[in-house]
């Protein structure tokens, strides 16, 4: 991304409030946001509910109960018992999955202007953190405080089947993520470790590799990743008050036994936050956001001026973006300056990167 010389900034554009409770995780519909077609933000909360907000004709979202005559948003509720943890649009932005507490994940369709929980999915042992869908919309995968991955698949009539359970990790699985565009997975956890997760030829998934601190990787619990548009780049956010990016040359599930193509290390950012970094998001422009418990959202690019290694710096800083501990920052796939961010505080806020005009 070609930035302008300029100094950057981001310009609040609207505070979303109707959580009573801290907001963990937000997810932009693919679908939405194209020519004509409203922006459409999902987002949970302590409060057992997950909201859907939709921007209106003037620009502002809005979240409305399903009471209201004129349906512009919705609230989701009694799917779940405790915290709604994460939550995950279907790449054709027609399902919402939802993790809780509760150790169940909710799936919800959108018929008409409502959305109705279509299916449960039970089989963890306690808390749910996380959801995603791969590219094709075939495959789930969830994490649990289990310490197991699960890897669900869709069935006709939308009813889904487990069909493999990961053990591997030795803690809590923070957060679970597909590959852009192929059915690659990886996991994080509080265990420090990331892990890449294949299917083998006899439909059996297994991991095809870990990154631990001595593979130049995090000394302390790994909360989130990123991929970048393309796939070929991964970011990692820590605990340990670092973000790692991570870059393969050849694709995570083609490996074997003599030379697997595994990611490597490539750059460690630090020293940017001083508080646990909780969430990291790629955008389609490749922009780097990370934000923390220290209430601040940071912005990185690569940089152009050295040719021989990657670099990365350090664009922007927004102090105090939040009240309290950021938990969630996601760029807008279809408007890559538009950043939404969630917070212990209880609120939404959406963002506009603009140039500071001298």
């Amino acid at each position: 991304m070609e930035f302008p010389k300029g100094e950057l900034d981001l310009r609040e554009m609207q505070s979303l409030e109707g959580h009573n409770d801290r907001v963990w995780s937000l997810a932009w519909n693919p679908a939405s946001g194209a020519a004509g077609v409203p922006a459409m933000l999902a987002s949970c909360s302590g409060d057992k509910t997950a909201r859907i907000w939709k921007q209106g004709p003037s620009g502002s979202f809005d979240c409305m109960v399903r009471s209201e005559p004129l349906l512009i948003g919705a609230v989701l509720e009694d799917a779940h018992m405790r915290t709604v943890r994460s939550c995950a649009w279907s790449p054709c932005g027609k399902l919402l999955a939802t993790t809780s507490f509760d150790a169940t994940t909710a799936i919800w369709e959108q018929i008409g202007s409502d959305f109705e929980c279509i299916s449960t999915l039970e089989g963890h042992e306690n808390e749910v953190k996380s959801v995603s869908w791969n590219a094709s919309g075939s495959l789930v995968a969830t994490c649990s405080r289990d310490k197991s991955v699960w890897i669900w698949e869709m069935q006709s009539g939308k009813e889904f089947e487990c069909v493999s359970v990961l053990q591997g990790h030795t803690q809590d699985v923070k957060m679970v993520q597909w590959h852009p565009l192929i059915d690659v997975l990886v996991s994080v956890s509080y265990d420090n470790t990331i892990k890449v997760w294949a299917e083998d030829g006899d439909d059996d998934w297994h991991c095809v590799q870990t990154i631990d601190e001595a593979c130049s990787g995090h000394s302390s619990t790994v909360w989130a990743l990123s991929f970048n548009e393309s796939g070929d780049k991964m970011v990692t956010c820590s605990d340990d008050l670092t973000l790692k990016i991570w870059d393969t040359s050849g694709t995570p599930s083609e490996s074997s036994d003599d030379a697997p193509r595994s990611w490597r290390h490539v750059y460690t950012l630090s020293g940017f936050h001083d508080r646990t970094i909780f969430s990291v998001n790629w955008s389609r422009e490749g922009v780097i956001a990370s934000g923390a418990a220290d209430d601040a959202i940071c912005l990185f690019v690569e940089s152009k001026e050295k040719m021989d290694e990657p670099f990365y710096s350090l664009v922007m800083k927004k102090e105090k973006a939040h009240a309290m501990d950021i938990n969630s920052v996601q760029w807008n796939p279809k408007n890559p300056r538009i950043l939404a961010s969630a917070s212990d505080d209880g609120t939404i806020k959406i963002w506009e990167l603009a140039e500071i005009s001298g």
